[in-house]
């Protein structure tokens, strides 16, 4: 099978695009004939050898966290799926992922695909959908009647993280640059601040309960996030080589968030898609042959929105 693989940390340029052996599942294991990946950008962190404390990978290494595609073959002491079914999960981080024409999987972290939307699509949840759910939910606690503000809410995991707020009663203020504005209205922002033309902390005049960092903002910018915070809310900050602040006088709390794979979350998510109450989005669909070039546009900072890999068996 076709497969693309990095045998040494570096560059975009090391990602080869090859042929593999057709791997064979193992006990509690399936195997997947890919529909596509997607890329995140902890894949490019990964393949620059940035990740090696906490994502150890063994080399050769194949990227691709995400996968959709369907089951053709299944390991000792499966049950619950059956070969021919439409899937879609988020691989474990240490071990070889779906940028190839076929993935091995642990059964468990896998859920049913949407049925509304093409399969290939699909590919476009999994990681990014799990952020924005744990971000709110699991650690920042988010009810009904709350105020949210979103800072950077134009990337994959912000389009996510309106509809998910919002759909959740909360009244939702997002950073946006003009690019992405009308996108971030559409998914449901109460309130749309251009931070290419304002001071986020000069925009938001009553205090939130939670903020959401999804952006790779200035240290300086981020601690200034805290004071729009009222007592006993949530600092919640995605960019990992940055750490979340707190103040702990105000009881405000600063969480570093890394997400997990968790399939009943994944259920959820999928179920919402399926009721029409969550929109995917695919910026992009780019062959697999050319995912080297996708993550060196991505190092310039010329990936916009969630781009989708597909094999082209699928």
């Amino acid at each position: 099978m076709k497969a693309v693989r990095f045998h040494e940390y570096g560059d975009p340029d090391v990602l080869r695009h090859e042929d593999v052996e057709q791997p064979v599942p193992g006990a509690g294991q399936v195997r997947i004939r890919v529909a596509a990946t997607s890329f995140n950008s902890v894949d490019g962190n990964i393949r620059g050898g940035f990740m090696r404390g906490p994502i150890p990978v063994e080399l050769p290494h194949t990227p691709g966290l995400d996968v959709a595609g369907t089951v053709d073959a299944l390991g000792e002491g499966v049950d619950g799926i059956a070969v021919g079914d439409d899937v879609i999960g988020f691989l474990p981080m240490n071990g070889n992922g779906a940028a190839a024409e076929y993935v091995l999987a642990p059964a468990d972290i896998l859920t049913p695909a949407p049925g509304s939307i093409p399969l290939a699509d699909a590919a476009a949840l999994p990681v990014v959908g799990l952020t924005a759910y744990q971000a709110l939910f699991d650690h920042g606690r988010l009810t009904a009647g709350q105020r949210v503000l979103i800072n950077g809410a134009g990337g994959a995991v912000g389009g996510y993280a309106v509809q998910l707020a919002k759909r959740a009663g909360a009244h939702v203020i997002a950073t946006a640059g003009p690019r992405s504005g009308e996108a971030v209205t559409s998914a449901g922002a109460d309130e749309v601040i251009d931070h290419t033309a304002t001071s986020v902390t000069a925009a938001v005049t009553e205090p939130v309960d939670l903020v959401l960092n999804l952006a790779p903002v200035d240290p300086s910018e981020l601690a200034a996030l805290v004071t729009l915070i009222r007592p006993g809310g949530a600092l919640v900050n995605t960019t990992v080589w940055m750490p979340a602040p707190a103040d702990e006088e105000r009881g405000v709390r600063g969480i570093d968030l890394f997400v997990r794979s968790d399939a009943e979350q994944l259920a959820k998510l999928v179920a919402l898609v399926d009721g029409g109450e969550l929109r995917v989005a695919v910026a992009e669909r780019v062959p697999l042959a050319e995912l080297a070039a996708l993550h060196a546009r991505a190092a310039q900072g010329a990936v916009h929105g969630k781009v989708i890999v597909v094999p082209a068996a699928a």
